[in-house]
């Protein structure tokens, strides 16, 4: 300790050093309050020593930033005559100069607050200095809460206050004295030291200036000037003073550039002003500008600032000030939970600090660009920042230090001014976020407490972030980053998240200075940019100098500084994680890239609420708690717009702007916060596949979909609704892949009993659901929630009680025991055969329409029998359904005839029973047959057309389901016969290769029954309890049966044959196997197929005669020579002319066309079958077949001739009277005369064509004068011509009309001679009403 000290009698404190003395002597605390420049800082310190009070402890002086705590100390000691670490000491973060003979030590606030931990009771410390206590910072406001409630167990302790004169009755106040009883508190006591100020003029210069007075609009407004404009006028109006720099605070960085150039842009013509400098001051600027600041020149200055000048920086030379009023003020927003910086209006006590800085060099002048009555309204003083800022690291230390345990506690300290209720639960948010207090639940049941929501507990990483004095997000980085091995990485990332950007883009060489940075950028994140940096500098540090390295700093454009204070931070950090049992890999560089998803989780249970999911309809990001955010311009991730971003930082300015992001895999934070996610399921339900309940699984933190839709199991988030769907689903409705006996034996029995209810065509037959339910409710325990569960229960089980879940048909069948199951049979017989019938039971089938929806009975067919089986026994149904179909017939009477046989039910089930009686189903016509039974029963002639058959519902409608060898449906219908039209060539094939030696199961197919004698005519046997819709029940497949097939192939087809048959001296004309005691039988013939012939079975006898024919032709046209030649050359002239005008094309295609119908005319009807017989009929043909040609061209000559005539006479005709019997004639002719007309006619009828077009000729004469009766025989012709249209139209794609049908085409062609030519005489007797019945005949037979 030094022999003497002195005070600088200069300093106005000096002067009240005896009061001072006195009252620190008198008092445990003491109030001092002075304005900047008194000495209070550096005076007061010695005072204390000088009263000895360093003797029995350490003083311990507080400074609220780290240059200050620095340089007060240097300044002490110098005043003290020594250096700093004797009498005088100091310590901040991570530095310490101090010796053992230290009696002063000047320190950060934040360094006395992480002592409190260690040292609760500040046992080595006598008197505690809180300097600067009117900046009311966080730990500032702790100080003095925790010093309020120490003070009375250190009786010992003296604390002194000091603060510039704003509020200090305030300080007073919090630590008034206990009152005595009936007496009011007694505040400490308050000394005021005045400051060396000038008097300071203020000038009123609002932006909006009332309208002129002489302004002869009376209604005028007040004019609004812009800001800008404004600080220049005020600049022009100061230029007119006494020299003297002047100093405009603006809020922020944009401001001041905005504002630099309007004034860079105005001074010239300020001669005044015109070489003044205009220098900005904010904290983003490089040393080098900012020292341009505090080094006065020969020339005026514009000093441009923040705030940051109203208190912490004094400008030397400043005489004059220009406030616009507002300020960036750090401000915590309790909706969005993060730190804004809105730009808002300053409080007078900030005003006047501001209007202070030009009083201090001489007199001054404050221009304020806002009104004196909006001064007076403003608050006195600004929030201190335990009002709007998060106080988790308070509350962190509050729990390391057992000070709180929770929100009730940190609401009981003391502060000077408590925060809010909600900003207290903001902060314990925010840890419970970081884990560092426990959730609320859990710390609710350690405490034992009644409301869970109120208790919480330090964590163990709780108390690691205590340890740390960093935010605790940052250390929250640090210990997850201990656990993933990149604890270097964070703690590098860490420090540089504490300092500023050590990047800086000068205004005038922004460009330059971005070309540097850009290798440090990494496209997906701002922080492994940071890692870039860190690599780089550590190797240009390496290898070069010192001095050469900070050239190098100044040409990338990065502060030195900034890079040693974070350099420093990191080497800080590192020592102090060791205690923490955090160690870093060794080695100066680190690899960003390896450990990229390490290090970005690590960050991530940091920032946990600040991150982002991509708005793709909005354009922007999604925050925590529904906050929205834009990733700030000078990220690297700007407009790349990844799905998921985090954010270092989110500071709202003219919106909320994310800092320094990276894009991160949502999937992390599932891992990184499992107590913080919030999960909800939806659509729980059961899953055979996977033998469990499943549902729908959604993460959300803070209202962002971690996890839009996972899968999961579900008997672990409720096991009762498991249980129940696992007995409905599995166990009731079979869902379930299992092997279990009892299993397959219920379900066999459950099964058998549905078809039952399919077949008799009811829904009571069955239990319902709830009876099952209960019956395995009543065995299945508890715990079973899923097919793992269940075996491994019964595995145990089933040894003592097997057949514990085995269902009784008595529990399963409600009643039904007196059941007709005969009435539903479940096959089909008839003539031999047995088929399968299947079962459905859906009444809305019909009205529905939904495609796969069925009603009714269905009977599989083989394709192989379709042919054989006779559409007349299924029209009488099955006998279960007989009665309502006769119903539904009757009821389908005209209603003169109905009404004679009511009620129909009761008229059908009488009309069955004579039938079952009477009639044979398998012989007898159902419709014949009721008619008659009718007429017994009432007495009244029916005709059985006059049941409409279509009008009765589909359900009592036999469907019949054509299947192929392997069971392939080849068709569905109601009609057997449009089936078996539909269907021939399929079932020629099925016969030829059966016939051909295939297997019966690939000819035959599934559905067959076995061979039997029976012609029940589907009356049918009952065969127990079938399945309604499998083939339970049907007969065994044709392959088991004795019969199989036939012992070798009986008949071979073969196809493209230009000649007769290899192999096959004669064809036979039926060919016969037999297949499960069934004989198949085809008719083989030869088949022509245009260019050749093939030989194939058919599995009609008329229809192989009719193609042998056929095929015979063709065979002899493609084998004897052609005539063509010899015919073209021996043809008349007339005859040529006439072969010109013919619709083939060329005369060369007639004469082939009638070169086969000659071969036609020559062939018998009955062809050959035989190669002997086929032989001597070509030497016959060949013989035969040159006159036979010239016979065909003379009357195809004449067809010509008469033909072209007809046209003519077409053409000249153009009355509109006669149209429509001209078009008929014009149908006519083309009908009869097309390209190959001649052989598809046959010789036979092509003799009757020129009769035929004659018969035009005369039409054509007699119609001008007949037009009314030649539209009546018109009306005729073609009423039968659209029924003989429709009977063709009717024939399956592919078929051939019959010889019947075909000779109906001619009698119409013959009734058109009769009616408008009837002198020419007919073929045979032809009318009206013989075509209608031998088309009737056609159509039915």
């Amino acid at each position: 300790m030094p022999a003497t000290i002195s005070y600088p009698a200069a300093l106005p404190v000096s002067a009240r050093r005896e009061d001072i003395m006195a009252t620190v002597a008198a008092n445990q605390v003491t109030i001092i309050a002075g304005e900047t420049g008194s000495g209070k800082t550096t005076q007061i310190p010695k005072m204390c020593l000088e009263l000895g009070l360093g003797e029995r402890g350490l003083i311990a002086h507080t400074q609220p930033r780290r240059l200050a705590a620095r340089t007060v100390a240097e300044r002490i000691a110098e005043e003290l005559g020594e250096t700093v670490g004797e009498t005088v000491g100091f310590q901040v973060r991570f530095t310490s100069v101090t010796g053992p003979a230290s009696r002063i030590r000047l320190m950060t606030d934040g360094i006395l607050l992480a002592q409190i931990q260690n040292d609760p009771q500040l046992r080595r410390y006598s008197v505690i200095i809180i300097d600067e206590a009117h900046e009311r910072s966080l730990n500032i406001d702790f100080l003095l809460g925790y010093l309020k409630r120490l003070l009375p167990t250190r009786p010992d302790l003296k604390v002194i206050i000091t603060s510039a004169t704003i509020d200090p009755e305030r300080f007073a106040e919090h630590f008034a004295l206990p009152p005595a009883e009936g007496e009011a508190p007694e505040p400490a006591p308050i000394l005021e030291v005045s400051g060396r100020t000038y008097p300071v003029e203020v000038r009123y210069r609002p932006l909006t200036e009332p309208a002129e007075e002489d302004d002869e609009d009376g209604d005028a407004q007040a004019e609004g000037r812009d800001p800008l404009d404004a600080v220049c006028d005020a600049v022009d109006e100061l230029s007119r003073e006494a020299p003297g720099d002047i100093l405009v605070f603006f809020s922020g960085e944009r401001e001041i550039r905005d504002a630099a150039e309007a004034l860079r842009a105005r001074l010239p013509g300020n001669r005044r002003l015109a070489d003044a400098e205009v220098l900005p001051l904010f904290g983003r600027l490089s040393l080098a500008e900012q020292h341009r600041v505090f080094s006065p020149g020969p020339h005026r200055r514009i000093v441009l600032a923040t705030n940051v000048a109203e208190t912490s920086l004094t400008v030397p030379g400043i005489r004059y000030v220009i406030d616009p009023g507002t300020a960036r003020i750090s401000r915590y927003s309790v909706r969005t939970k993060v730190q804004r910086l809105p730009i808002e209006r300053i409080s007078q006590a900030s005003a006047n600090q501001r209007a202070g800085r030009c009083g201090r060099v001489a007199d001054g002048i404050c221009i304020r660009l806002y009104s004196e009555e909006d001064f007076e309204a403003r608050p006195e003083f600004t929030d201190p920042e335990i009002l709007r800022t998060n106080l988790a690291a308070v509350i962190l230390q509050m729990a390391a230090m057992g000070i709180a345990e929770g929100p009730k506690e940190v609401a009981a300290f003391p502060f000077v001014e408590p925060p809010a209720e909600r900003a207290i639960n903001d902060g314990v948010t925010l840890l419970r976020e970081l884990g560092a207090l426990a959730p609320a639940r859990t710390a609710a049941a350690r405490a034992g407490e009644a409301t869970p929501s109120r208790g919480s507990a330090l964590t163990e990483v709780g108390r690691q972030l205590a340890q740390l004095p960093v935010d605790p997000r940052l250390g929250r980085m640090i210990v997850e980053a201990s656990k993933r091995g990149c604890a270097k990485e964070v703690m590098i990332l860490a420090a540089a998240m504490t300092i500023q950007d050590p990047r800086e883009r000068p205004a005038d060489k922004e460009a330059q200075a971005k070309e540097k940075h850009a290798r440090f950028v990494d496209p997906t994140s701002d922080f492994t940019g940071f890692l870039l940096l860190w690599n780089h500098l550590q190797e240009q540090q390496r290898a070069l100098s010192g001095n050469a390295f900070r050239r190098l700093c100044r040409a990338e454009f990065l502060n030195y500084l900034r890079i040693r204070e974070w350099q420093d931070l990191f080497a800080q950090l590192r020592q102090l994680a060791k205690p923490l049992g955090i160690t870093l890999a060794p080695g100066r560089d680190v690899d960003a890239v390896a450990g990229h998803d390490a290090i970005h989780q690590s960050l991530l249970a940091g920032l946990l609420s600040q991150v982002g999911l991509w708005d793709e309809r909005k354009r922007e990001y999604t925050g925590a708690r529904g906050t929205r955010f834009a990733i700030f311009p000078g990220s690297s991730l700007f407009r790349k717009n990844p799905d998921w971003v985090m954010s270092a930082e989110l500071v709202e300015t003219s919106r909320l702007w994310a800092r320094v992001n990276a894009r991160i895999n949502p999937a992390w934070v599932e891992d990184l916060a499992p107590d913080l996610v919030k999960r909800s399921y939806s659509e729980p339900h059961w899953s055979a596949k996977s033998g469990a309940v499943m549902a729908w699984e959604k993460v959300t933190l803070y209202g962002l979909p971690i996890v839009a839709r996972r899968r999961v199991t579900y008997g672990r988030i409720d096991p009762e609704v498991s249980r129940d769907l696992f007995i409905r689903h599995a166990l009731v409705e079979g869902d379930w892949r299992t092997h279990h006996p009892f299993f397959r034996r219920n379900r066999e029995l459950l099964d058998s009993v549905e078809e039952l209810q399919t077949r008799m065509r009811r829904r009571d037959l069955r239990v319902d659901d709830e009876t099952l339910v209960e019956f395995y409710d009543e065995r299945l325990p508890a715990s079973i929630v899923s097919g793992r569960h269940f075996d491994a229960w019964w595995k145990r089980e089933r040894h003592r009680r097997p057949d514990l879940l085995d269902l009784d048909r008595s529990l399963v069948l409600a009643g039904g025991e007196d059941l007709d199951t005969d009435a539903f049979p479940t096959v089909w017989g008839q003539q031999g055969h047995e088929l399968a019938l299947t079962y459905a039971y859906d009444p809305a089938a019909e009205r529905t329409h939904q495609p796969g929806a069925e009603d009714g009975v269905s009977v599989t067919v083989p394709v192989l029998f379709l042919q054989q089986l006779e559409p007349g026994p299924f029209a009488w149904q099955i006998p279960g359904l007989r009665v309502e179909l006769v119903t539904a017939l009757i009821r389908s009477l005209p209603k003169a005839i109905r009404k004679n046989v009511v009620p129909a039910p009761d008229v059908a089930r009488s009309a069955v029973e004579a039938l079952d009686a009477d009639f044979d189903a398998s012989t007898d016509e159902l419709l014949p047959s009721l008619a008659l039974v009718l007429r017994r029963l009432r007495g009244i002639v029916v005709d059985p057309a006059l049941f409409d058959v279509a009008a009765i519902p589909a359900h009592l409608r036999l469907r019949f389901v054509v299947v192929d060898g392997t069971g392939r449906v080849l068709g569905e219908d109601t009609s057997l016969e449009r089936l078996q039209a539909g269907l021939a060539d399929a079932s020629r094939r099925a016969v030829a290769a059966t016939l051909g030696g295939q297997t019966v199961g690939e000819a035959a197919g599934r559905g067959l029954a076995t061979g039997t004698d029976s012609a029940d005519g589907g009356r049918g046997r009952g065969r127990g309890r079938g399945r309604g819709r499998g083939r339970e029940g049907a007969p065994a497949s044709p392959t088991d049966t004795a019969a199989g097939s036939a012992a070798g192939p009986a008949f071979a087809e073969q196809t493209g044959l230009t000649a007769w048959p290899d192999g096959s001296g004669t064809i036979e004309r039926e060919v016969s196997t037999t297949v499960a005691g069934h004989a198949v039988t085809g008719y083989p013939a030869l088949v022509d197929d245009g260019d050749t012939v093939s030989l194939r079975a058919l599995t009609d006898r008329d229809e192989a005669a009719q193609a042998q024919r056929r095929g015979v032709v063709r065979l002899l046209a493609l084998r004897v020579p052609s005539p063509q030649r010899y015919v073209l050359d021996h043809l008349s002239n007339r005859e040529k002319l006439t072969f010109t005008q013919n619709p083939h094309g060329s005369v060369a295609s007639l004469i082939e066309d009638c070169t086969l119908a000659a071969i036609d005319r020559l062939v018998p009807a009955d062809a050959p079958w035989t190669r002997a017989a086929y032989d001597a009929l070509f030497e016959h043909v060949r013989a035969e077949l040159i006159d036979t040609v010239f016979a065909v061209t003379a009357v195809v000559e004449k067809v010509l001739a008469e033909a072209a005539q007809i046209r003519r006479s077409l053409k000249g005709t153009t009355s509109l009277t006669l149209v429509s019997a001209l078009n008929d004639i014009k149908a006519q002719l083309e009908h009869l005369v097309y390209p190959g007309f001649v052989a598809a006619t046959g010789w036979a009828q092509l003799q009757h064509y020129p009769r035929y077009l004659t018969g035009i000729s005369r039409r054509l004469e007699k119609l001008p004068t007949n037009v009314q009766r030649d539209g009546l025989s018109m009306a005729v012709v073609q009423r039968l011509e659209d029924e003989y249209d429709a009977a063709v139209a009717a024939l399956p794609p592919g078929a051939r009309p019959s010889a019947a049908l075909t000779h109906v085409r001619w009698m119409i062609e013959e009734l058109r001679v009769s009616l408008f030519a009837v002198e020419l005489g007919t073929a045979y007797s032809v009318s009206e009403k013989r075509v209608r019945t031998a088309l009737k005949a056609a159509t039915s037979g």
